[in-house]
């Protein structure tokens, strides 16, 4: 793949995935590839015309995880500590949950960041439970935070197997590894995202489960330069009015 331009550098530099995704979907467009695996997570929110989402497989653990210094927990974590992130998600909502807490801006990656934990340049940090378990960190001791507190970014935890819309025999492969429950929940909170305008790097959140034949959904938006956001939340219980109900909710979360 070729050199990200200046801006796109820049971009990187800052955490953005976009660029990548662009990269590996031109190569679909350009027949170089078959198809292709993302997260979830960082595809935008409207697809390139003339590619699809052929299969999402079960998706992993969607929660963020808190890594804390011994003693430390998300209970016990008070104004004054030093939580590293970098997402705008996660500090706007910690922000939210546990007021007076420091946010410290992170980079680089997994073992980088432990390094940094150990180091005590931070008290704490969050990450994802499906990044560590797809790393098979079992060395490191994290705990799980509820979604219902700390909402998850849109489809996190789950990937998205993308393949040209004209490649029907593709298509037939993959399908056998879309698991439908994940599909439901993912594009509905890939709908909310798309709503309310944000990509894989806005302050948007969005979580929803199957409960009971129905979708149970809960989401969080802020506009970029805010320092708090509004949650809104609600149940569908038929997926095919995704669309007008993530509407419904995106004006509700973007009315100020």
């Amino acid at each position: 793949f070729g050199a990200p331009s200046p801006e796109e550098a820049k971009n990187l530099a800052q955490g953005a995935k976009g660029y990548w995704v662009k990269e590996i979907e031109q190569a679909l467009l350009d027949r170089t590839i078959d198809f292709a695996v993302h997260s979830a997570k960082d595809l935008p929110s409207a697809l390139v015309p003339g590619l699809a989402i052929a299969a999402y497989p079960e998706r992993e653990d969607p929660r963020d995880a808190l890594l804390a210094k011994p003693g430390l927990n998300w209970a016990n974590l008070a104004a004054g500590a030093r939580v590293a992130t970098s997402s705008l998600r996660r500090a706007l909502l910690l922000r939210e949950l546990k007021p007076g807490v420091e946010i410290i801006p992170l980079r680089g990656n997994v073992d980088t960041r432990l390094g940094k934990l150990a180091a005590g340049e931070f008290d704490a940090m969050v990450l994802a439970v499906a990044g560590l378990k797809r790393l098979g960190r079992k060395d490191v001791s994290w705990e799980a935070l509820d979604p219902d507190a700390l909402l998850p970014a849109p489809a996190q935890g789950a990937l998205a197997l993308e393949a040209r819309g004209d490649r029907a025999d593709v298509a037939r492969l993959l399908a056998a590894l879309d698991h439908a429950p994940t599909r439901v929940c993912v594009e509905l909170e890939r709908a909310f995202l798309a709503a309310v305008g944000g990509s894989c790097g806005s302050p948007v959140a969005a979580h929803a489960r199957v409960e009971d034949g129905d979708l149970s959904f809960s989401a969080f938006f802020a506009r970029d330069g805010e320092t708090a956001g509004r949650r809104v939340s609600g149940r569908l219980a038929d997926p095919a009015k995704r669309d007008a109900f993530a509407a419904q909710l995106a004006a509700r979360a973007t009315a100020r």
